[in-house]
């Protein structure tokens, strides 16, 4: 079966038009080098957007001076005063005379400096959207990539919901920081250059009135900026917290309907909900205040412009042309000192941000030892003195034992014993310390061989297996580039679930729905297993993933393992003993150490662990009360008929 295009959109995650993005080339030492990188391919576009940004400026700043010129030179007596080549064509057409019989001329100059001024403000923003696209989904495809390189113990300590947010909401507001506001910077200097310089051309004093006030906005914008910050990484790390609250609410959901529990859910989504919102209503405060006092001092430096000006046109020290055109390079003046304030503001929330992405690019990715290998793996596994915990918590102790290549293996032992642990070690989810032991396939350290290698022949299915929202044979399917239904069923079979999906409607195209909830937890069980069996690795491990499957598919799936997989290694983990008692070797895990080791007889002639337990689950099964019905729609069968199959330990068939 071919895989399809979102199979193919998954494979290509971490790429860019330009190539694979390796998260590992990215230079985050800071804040700055993090952007700076990661704008790596959509540079071209905002310099292409900010040289339009920078044209449209000066277009801009030329309509002031035809309306200065119109109003002083030619409806007035002042005398003309043009630019050398204007000038030149002007002369030709008697230049004041003809201007003052002609005014649409300085009309249709502005029209057309406008006419300009418009397509380069469409040129500036149809590129600067795509490089900020483009630099959203760069800085997405890295942190996915990355991400997935990370240890599962990272993926332990952080979750899921907070990571979506770093994903998702953060990326946000750096690109918009970046599309927004930084290229605008380049613009908000040029005005400034521009407007300081026809303003200085026309009158100095009145300049040096618009000039006081602009330290002042500087000033407090910075006053600003530390108090934004802090407000906007209170948001942040609560929105954090209020996705993580959603995400385990919708996914464990039947949970949460099963038990009563959704007022409770509820009540605790509106409790974060409102702390989330109280931190977004301090940050507004925070910034009506600052967004306030600009309103309050720009507006009095244009007061004061406007008066002073007047008073200087009173005076005969401006021309009314002049002062027009001051009050609108003074506008011009104070948006861009404003937006720079802004500027900042919006600089404190990306800076958080940032932060937050570099925390995950800043991660230490899973790394191999330099020269690792990638030897045979069917070779005998052996444990040598292996001890391991997590954080303070001592979970194995000084365990050993081999597993002869071929044989199955089994592993029986209570909560917490570390049955799990030796898996997750043996597959290097967990890497173990060289001075905690160490794990060898066929004599080889599996420290010194490639992760992705080890993971590819240690197959595993753990107890609660993850489905993704696919159909079923994309599930089973996932582990080969292009692999056959017919393979899929051969391998669904084994695993016992093949007649149960031929049963559905869509049979293999039926989808499973999130985390695989179409299906019951016996059927996830198997597909898992069916998927584990599609990569026809040498060691498979069962982590108790036949838990959820009633006996007689336990031995059905066993009776096939041992038929169809002869030459592999299996390794048995289970609390159920029926499922070990054929296992050619049985280990008893009590509290982290190797309490019993041997075959199923040499523990029951042991008296030990395995004795008692094994005892305890077949006097369980003696004494579970039979129904007395008269005859049992589900199974077909009659009272007598269940009494007789319970003493004789045959499993009832399930409706």
């Amino acid at each position: 079966m071919e895989k399809t295009e979102n199979d193919r959109h998954d494979r290509s995650a971490g790429t860019t038009d330009s190539g694979t993005i390796n998260s590992s080339t990215i230079n985050s030492d800071t804040r700055l080098s993090l952007i700076w990188n990661l704008l790596k391919g959509s540079r071209l576009f905002f310099v292409i957007s900010i040289f339009a940004t920078l044209m449209v400026n000066v277009f801009d700043m030329i309509s002031p001076q035809i309306i200065r010129t119109t109003i002083d030179c030619v409806i007035g007596d002042k005398e003309l005063e043009l630019p050398g080549i204007v000038s030149e064509l002007a002369g030709r057409y008697g230049s004041t005379g003809f201007l003052r019989s002609h005014l649409w001329a300085a009309g249709g100059a502005i029209v057309l400096l406008a006419a300009c001024s418009a397509v380069f403000r469409y040129v500036s923003m149809v590129f600067n959207s795509r490089g900020a696209e483009h630099f959203a989904k760069t800085m997405r495809d890295c942190l996915f990539s990355h991400i997935q390189k990370l240890p599962f113990s990272w993926h332990m300590k952080n979750q899921t919901g907070d990571i979506i947010q770093r994903c998702t909401s953060d990326v946000d507001t750096i690109k918009n920081f970046i599309s927004e506001q930084l290229t605008a910077v380049f613009r908000i200097i040029m005005m400034i250059v521009l407007s300081l310089f026809f303003m200085f051309s026309m009158n100095v004093k009145l300049t040096m009135v618009a000039l006081v006030f602009i330290p002042i906005i500087f000033l407090y914008s910075w006053g600003f900026h530390a108090k934004i910050r802090e407000r906007f990484t209170k948001c942040d790390e609560n929105e954090g917290t209020l996705s993580i609250i959603a995400q385990e609410n919708l996914t464990g959901i039947r949970v949460v309907r099963a038990f009563g529990r959704e007022n409770f859910e509820k009540e605790r989504f509106e409790r974060q909900n409102n702390i989330y919102t109280n931190e977004w209503m301090k940050l507004c405060l925070v910034l009506s205040l600052f967004w306030g006092t600009g309103d309050l001092v720009s507006g009095l430096q244009i007061m004061l412009v406007v008066v002073m000006g007047a008073y200087f046109c009173v005076q005969g020290q401006m021309t009314a042309g002049e002062f027009i055109a001051f009050v609108s390079y003074n506008t011009m003046l104070v948006w861009p000192v404003r937006s720079l304030g802004k500027t900042i503001s919006e600089m404190s929330k990306a800076g958080v941000s940032a932060e937050r992405i570099r925390y995950i690019l800043n991660s230490q990715a899973e790394q191999d030892k330099p020269g690792a290998v990638t030897p045979d793996m069917e070779g005998d596994i052996e444990f040598h003195n292996v001890s391991f915990g997590y954080g303070n918590e001592k979970i194995l102790s000084d365990v050993s034992f081999k597993i002869e290549k071929g044989t199955t293996f089994g592993i029986l032992g209570g909560t917490g014993s570390g049955k799990s642990t030796l898996m997750y070690l043996l597959n290097r989810l967990y890497d173990l310390p060289p001075e905690n032991g160490k794990i060898t396939v066929g004599g080889v350290d599996i420290a010194d061989m490639k992760g992705e290698w080890v993971r590819q022949h240690v197959g595993m299915v753990l107890q609660e297996p993850f489905l993704f929202s696919r159909t079923i044979s994309e599930n089973i399917g996932i582990t080969g580039e292009s692999v056959s239904l017919t393979e899929i069923r051969q391998a669904a079979a084994i695993a016992c679930v093949d007649g149960a999906i031929t049963d559905f409607a869509k049979g293999y195209d039926t989808l499973v729905g999130e985390r695989g909830v179409t299906l019951s937890g016996g059927q996830k069980q198997r597909t898992a297993i069916a998927r584990m069996l599609m990569q026809k690795t040498p060691v498979m491990v069962f982590d108790d993933s036949l838990s959820a499957v009633d006996a007689e598919t336990d031995l059905k799936i066993r009776q096939a393992l041992k038929h169809k997989l002869a030459k592999a290694t299996v390794i048995l983990i289970a609390h159920r003993v029926t499922t070990l008692m054929q296992a050619d070797c049985i280990m008893v895990l009590d509290k982290g150490r190797v309490a019993e080791i041997g075959s199923h007889q040499e523990l029951m002639e042991k008296n030990g662990i395995y004795r008692k337990v094994y005892d305890m689950q077949m006097r369980v099964t003696e004494e579970e009360p039979i129904p007395v019905v008269k005859r049992s729609f589900t199974t077909g069968m009659g009272s007598d008929d269940m009494a007789g199959a319970a003493k004789r330990r045959v499993p009832i068939p399930c409706g």
